[in-house]
This record gives structure tokens, C-alpha cells and sequence, in this order.
């Protein structure tokens, strides 16, 4: 199999390297460079067509695109340890903070990134002033995870999980484009600074 990857800051490329590095998983990868638009290349776009990062191409062609599907089936190959829950309760659990993450904290955080970072300033339809208005979204959402982590030490419960992992990478995201995820929320700070320790945080 071959991982293609983008580096940081992309956060959906690194969810899998982190996933792969608590499972102690190899994954030969392809750099794949966003800022020189080769996931555009009709090449890549041959093989995802929605020009995203990052894919994992099997031996025999078939394409997995979407991290959390790469994730899944990695889990599915290696399922110790396990990080998407074993438990009918733990799965159902771990599955509600992901959709969490993506469905509250991810959007808002994508707007400020398109509409305003100077990273994004040549792509088309960019609405400034849409971008400014979700960062009080963002906000929202950062004091929601905030209270959810009050009475325990990782997302979905007393293990570190996918749920972690998708949540530290949009987290760190926020922070590059120059947002301030964690000040003056407690509950936060403190899960980021514990799950930032595990040495898989650097893959």
C-alpha cells in the first residue's frame, strides 16, 4: 500500500499519521505538496477525484480516500490497540465525538481558513467578511469541547481515541491560522497538553 501524504499544517493528512504511529503501522507514503497544487495534477485527480489529501492506494489499485475511512481500515487491519472502541457503547461513543468534531468545530474553522488566511488569498469566491463572522462559531464551539472534556481526561471517555485524534488536529489547525483555540478554556488546555505529550502528536 502507498500513503499519500501532505506535511503539516494539513490536518487531514496528519490524522492518519498520528492514527498509524499509536498502532505502531509503517505506511510507505508520497508526499503529495498542496501549496504546488498536486492534488490537482490530473495524475492524483485520477485517482481522487476531489483533489484531496490525503489517499491510500492499495496494492492491487483500489483507492481509500477520506481519512477517517483510512482510519477505519487500518483499525480494521490492526485493531490493537484499538481506537475506535470495542464495546457497542465505546464504538457508538467514540463515533459521536468524531462527527462532533467534524460536524461542529471542523466548518467554522474551514471558513476562517478560506476566507481569510493569506495562505488561501488566490482562490476564487473568497468572502472576507463571511470568513470574520465564523470566528465567534469557532469560539462556540472550542467552549462546547471545552465543557464536554470537564469530567474526563480524553474526548470519548477514559482512552485516548479517534475522537482525540481528529479533535488535536483541528485544534492545531485553529492555532495556525492564527487563532487562539485554548486560551482561557481549562478543560481544553489541560486535554491538549495531555494528548500533545504522547509521542505520536509528532508523526
Amino acid at each position: 500500500m502507498l500513503f499519500y501524504d501532505s506535511p503539516n499544517p494539513a490536518p487531514n493528512p496528519r490524522r492518519v499519521r498520528i492514527f498509524a504511529a499509536e498502532k505502531g503501522i509503517a505506511l510507505p507514503s508520497k508526499e503529495v505538496s498542496i501549496p504546488q497544487r498536486e492534488q490537482k495534477a490530473p495524475e492524483y485527480l485520477a485517482k481522487n477525484p476531489r483533489g484531496q489529501t490525503p489517499i491510500l492506494e492499495l496494492d492491487d489499485g483500489t483507492v481509500i480516500a477520506e481519512s477517517v475511512a483510512i482510519m477505519r481500515y487500518l483499525e480494521a487491519l490492526h485493531p490493537e490497540p484499538p481506537l475506535f472502541g470495542t464495546t457497542p457503547l465505546d464504538i457508538a461513543q467514540i463515533e459521536m465525538w468524531c462527527r462532533r468534531v467534524e460536524m461542529i468545530l471542523m466548518p467554522p474553522v474551514a471558513q476562517v481558513w478560506v476566507h481569510t488566511h493569506s495562505f488561501t488569498a488566490a482562490l476564487p469566491g473568497r468572502n472576507a467578511e463571511w470568513g470574520e463572522a465564523n470566528r465567534p462559531r469557532v469560539a462556540e464551539a472550542l467552549a462546547f469541547f471545552d465543557t464536554s472534556l470537564a469530567n474526563s481526561d480524553y474526548l470519548a471517555g477514559d482512552s485516548f481515541s479517534a475522537a482525540d485524534i481528529l479533535l488535536l488536529t483541528t485544534v492545531d489547525f485553529a492555532g495556525f491560522i492564527g487563532l487562539d483555540p485554548t486560551n482561557g478554556l481549562e478543560n481544553l488546555s489541560a486535554w491538549h497538553r495531555r494528548v500533545s505529550e504522547r509521542e505520536s502528536a509528532t508523526a
